[in-house]
């Protein structure tokens, strides 16, 4: 029996004539995700990508897993193949659907007649098709309202197809249709949860990590690069920047007032972010910050942080609560490294009594009792770049 996959797509549908340029590059993305899996025969029309495997060795089961992780899809469902032809659609739905059938006590039938040509209309085809399927399974009743099955049947084209299960999928728009942005990732809950939710916009992204040894471990960066490695699932391969910053906060700690430590080392955090993404191609950053969720994260905070960055900052879970956080974090399967107890150089040095609303003016007053210049200029040229790989299959 011919199966495949059915994959369609929401909001990309809307894109008039640009819609070209978004299906291609879902295309690319598809083919390139179930590359290792097998070789599967992929094609689209009418806002649906047709799925299809060219051999036995192509892997129905595991292209229908990675298909449901990437952007761009809406739904997608696996379908058995008919021919255009009443009869034979009759003997397909009782083939494929038979085991959901028998078990079942109620069902109700859809047809989508995309091909006006085919001889029956939709209610025609949704009124006799039930028929069969009553005298066929005499235990069932029809249930319009809620059905323990719906028999989809949609005639299109070329083709037939039958299904009764579709499911969503990860949504969004394809990952290389919005740009290139720039994640701070810190190691936390927030941060890989902000990069996998611009992802989801069709942003390419890579990641930035700053690293204080001996203040933080080589444990803690292996973190990052696991959590690098789990949203590459969603997100393509990343580029990964580590950044070496102990001298810089050992600096803030001796010669800056100590409640403002916090909001002195995200400035240049954001600023060596900044350049570096420049290099990289990023035309913005991302953090996980939520307001008020810690006190560098009050809107006083994000003016001053903000205040030295020339290009935009993106801060999609900025109006989420930790609950919501948490639970995108589980649902992407990054929560449980994300709680591992390895240090971050963001909790290094914490001051007793951070500044909660602070002042632009004296942030930049107590950051201009040393010249960072050469400190900036010093990590940059050290950091170290690796990509991070798509996981395979």
């Amino acid at each position: 029996m011919a199966e495949i996959i059915l994959a369609k797509y929401g909001e990309m549908a809307l894109k008039g004539l640009n819609k070209n340029t978004f299906e291609n590059i879902l295309l690319k993305n598809i083919r390139r995700r179930l590359k290792s899996i097998g070789n599967f025969y992929i094609s689209r029309a009418q806002s649906t990508i047709y799925i299809e495997p060219e051999n036995e060795a192509a892997d129905l089961d595991e292209a229908y897993v990675v298909l449901k992780r990437i952007f761009g899809i809406s739904t997608l469902c696996r379908a058995a193949v008919a021919e255009k032809d009443f009869e034979a659609i009759v003997a397909q739905t009782m083939r494929y659907l038979d085991d959901e059938l028998s078990y079942a006590r109620t069902f109700k039938v859809e047809a989508k007649r995309a091909d006006k040509r085919f001889s029956m209309k939709s209610p025609e085809i949704c009124s006799e098709l039930g028929g069969k399927i009553l005298a066929a399974f005499p235990h069932l009743k029809v249930d319009v309202k809620n059905p323990d099955v719906i028999v989809t049947v949609e005639i299109r084209d070329t083709n037939a197809y039958i299904h009764s299960k579709k499911e969503s999928g990860a949504g969004g728009l394809p990952v290389g249709t919005s740009g290139r942005a720039m994640l701070l990732l810190s190691g936390g809950i927030d941060s890989p949860v902000a990069g996998y939710m611009m992802a989801k916009r069709g942003i390419v992204i890579s990641a930035i990590h700053f690293v204080s040894p001996p203040y933080t471990s080589e444990r803690a960066r292996m973190k990052v690069e696991q959590l690098c490695e789990k949203i590459t699932d969603y997100c393509g391969d990343i580029n990964f920047y580590c950044v070496p910053f102990t001298e810089i906060q050992e600096t803030i700690r001796k010669e800056c007032p100590e409640e403002y430590f916090t909001i002195i080392m995200r400035r240049l955090m954001v600023e060596i972010a900044q350049r570096i993404a420049e290099q990289d191609g990023s035309m913005a950053l991302i953090t996980g910050e939520s307001v008020g969720q810690v006190a560098s994260q009050t809107l006083e905070a994000l003016v001053c942080t903000d205040t030295v960055c020339k290009m935009p900052i993106f801060r999609p879970v900025i109006g989420m609560d930790k609950t919501e956080i948490i639970s995108i974090a589980r649902k992407i399967d990054t929560y449980d490294i994300s709680i591992q107890p390895y240090e971050d150089c963001c909790t290094v040095f914490t001051p007793k009594h951070p500044k909660v609303r602070p002042r632009l003016a004296d942030i930049e007053a107590a950051e201009g009792r040393v010249d960072f210049s050469k400190m900036v200029t010093n990590s940059i040229q050290n950091t170290y770049k690796v990509t991070i790989k798509l996981k395979e299959c």
